[in-house]
């Protein structure tokens, strides 16, 4: 028995022992977590008890966002030792399956997530993972840092994705914790300049310290109306929607410039009105983004570079014991808030 943090249903969590698999396996690593992130779908399973057709229907620990140190390595392992500082990517693919050998794996239909039903989470002391999905941290990157890899993974897909030519002008739509990470993906993969739009006042003052981006508050003024002024009325080169929100959608090929690229990572809970006559006028590219893959050593390479840095965005660090208290805080949503973590050891 191991102390978790456990999702018992919708609304109700607690920090007690359970029953978790730690046999670590020839191709396996076990790790002694040290730092992991609060992620929205780790507060939605806990305020909806859902997303999607993920249903929580019996007791699941949260958390898929961490970082820590191998203690064990299993006997077919050859680039991780015991002492190793590392991140882990949270989705396990079936190794075999077609979209695997394809090189998306991400998109596997047996893939296992942590902390998506029915499939444990990492907030608790020790895990086991495949050294596969096991990613050393350079002695620059710290455990705070390497659990905001998972999701900077995101944002570097969604710039992957966009196929960034250097110089392009780009648009994120959304400032929350994605929002930003893809805007400094998109920097990082070349983009001049990036703008990015929300509603939030404080979020896009955290967004605007960064060189390079550029925060437009929706409630101000018009983002059509600034892009059109800040590209001459061409339109930007990417736009990046990662707010979710259905209104996002209304007259957002107006944002793109024709022959531009439109990238789609935020997941609207809702159906969603698309103008595929607006769409096709402008034979705009369309992309979509489903987590990440083969992203997590270059996103580690990125920070190590310093090209990224991404401390600013972590808001506040609660200890393990206070783990309930920082779910309680990250779904109360606070504007000051981009992301939360929990620190497992002093």
């Amino acid at each position: 028995m191991v102390q978790a943090l456990v999702l018992e249903k919708k609304g109700e969590l607690s920090l007690r022992d359970i029953d978790l698999p730690l046999e670590v396996g020839p191709d396996d690593v076990k790790i002694a977590i040290d730092t992991v992130g609060v992620c929205g779908s780790d507060v939605h399973y806990y305020t909806h008890g859902a997303i999607g057709s993920f249903v929580v229907r019996e007791p699941m620990v949260l958390g898929h966002e961490a970082a820590g140190t191998i203690t064990a390595v299993g006997v077919h392992v050859k680039n991780l030792k015991v002492g190793d500082r590392v991140c882990m990517e949270p989705g396990v693919p079936n190794m075999n399956s077609r979209a695997t050998k394809l090189g998306i794996y991400n998109v596997d239909p047996d893939v296992r997530f942590w902390a998506t039903p029915p499939i444990h989470g990492v907030l608790t002391p020790e895990v086991v993972h495949p050294a596969a999905f096991t990613y050393k941290l350079p002695d620059n990157v710290s455990f705070a840092e390497g659990a905001m890899v998972e999701p900077f993974a995101v944002g570097l897909q969604a710039a992957t994705r966009a196929r960034i030519t250097p110089g392009d002008v780009g648009l994120v739509i959304g400032c929350g914790p994605i929002g930003i990470m893809t805007a400094l993906a998109a920097l990082a993969g070349g983009c001049a300049r990036v703008y990015i739009s929300d509603l939030s006042a404080p979020k896009l003052a955290i967004a605007g310290q960064y060189a390079g981006i550029h925060p437009v508050n929706i409630t101000e003024r018009k983002l059509a109306d600034v892009i059109a002024a800040e590209t001459e009325g061409w339109g930007a080169d990417v736009v990046f929607e990662a707010s979710g929100s259905p209104r996002a959608y209304d007259g957002i090929f107006d944002l793109v410039r024709p022959g531009g690229t439109l990238v789609l990572i935020g997941m609207p809970v809702e159906p969603t009105k698309f103008d595929v006559a607006a769409a096709i006028i402008k034979e705009a590219r369309i992309e979509t983004v489903f987590r990440y893959a083969n992203n997590f050593d270059r996103a580690v390479n990125l920070i190590a570079s310093g090209k990224v840095d991404l401390k600013p965005l972590i808001s506040e660090t609660f200890d393990f014991a206070q783990s309930i208290e920082a779910f309680d805080r990250a779904a109360k949503g606070l504007p000051d808030d981009v992301k939360l973590q929990i620190k497992l050891r002093g």
